[in-house]
């Protein structure tokens, strides 16, 4: 049915986006920008924490300086390591996929490589992903742009338009879509409404959902 599957991973692989997300709410509330957990998820979630640079040193009137992103990563990764749990049935799903597709899967996140790479450790995926792990960082664009995914793609050797990206969020739903593949959106709350305007092909709502799709 598809050539490869595409992962991303916050959100779909692992539940780190509030870990991650109130670490930065504290961080940014430090440097007095003074907002919700639910104001930080909607302005943050899907994309990197750069991204919005003119916005934070718009808010808190403070240069986004390498040493305070330095101490955001170090905060968010202890945390990280201490929290992290696996999204339900992402593992089932992801050996699905690995050979439904003769290993031809990849992870194509918007977030920093190492942390990428230590959440696909920390839950156990390592083995079915091995080096095929890929950060927006290292793309000249990151999500909403296709960059990761297209780079995913192009070292599995499969066709984008012969891919399936799973994804979470608008963000990343748009950069599957602009890459030209067939988009599944992860929707735990069943509504959907994250992909409202996109040509999201499917929404499910539970992982097991996935896992059975991709064995048919």
């Amino acid at each position: 049915m598809f050539e490869a599957v595409l992962f991303d991973c916050d959100g779909v692989l692992v539940d780190s986006e509030p870990i991650t997300n109130g670490v930065l709410r504290q961080m940014l509330n430090e440097a007095g920008w003074a907002l919700s957990q639910a104001e930080c998820m909607h302005i943050f979630i899907g994309k990197a924490v750069r991204d919005e640079r003119a916005r934070i040193e718009r808010e808190t009137g403070k240069p986004l300086t390498e040493d305070w992103m330095r101490a955001f990563y170090a905060r968010r990764d202890q945390r990280l390591r201490a929290e992290l749990q696996t999204v339900p049935g992402a593992l089932q799903a992801v050996a699905a996929a690995h050979r439904g597709t003769s290993g031809r899967i990849a992870c194509a996140s918007g977030a920093d490589r190492p942390k990428v790479v230590m959440q696909i450790q920390m839950a156990g995926m390592h083995t079915y992903f091995g080096d095929r792990i890929f950060s927006g960082h290292d793309q000249p664009r990151s999500k909403p742009f296709p960059d990761v995914y297209l780079a995913a793609a192009a070292h599995l050797g499969a066709d984008p338009a012969r891919c399936l990206v799973i994804e979470d969020t608008a963000t990343g739903a748009q950069a599957g879509i602009a890459a030209g593949a067939t988009v599944w959106g992860y929707c735990p709350e069943g509504h959907g409404r994250a992909f409202d305007g996109l040509t999201v092909a499917r929404v499910f709502r539970h992982m097991d959902e996935l896992a059975q799709a991709l064995v048919l």
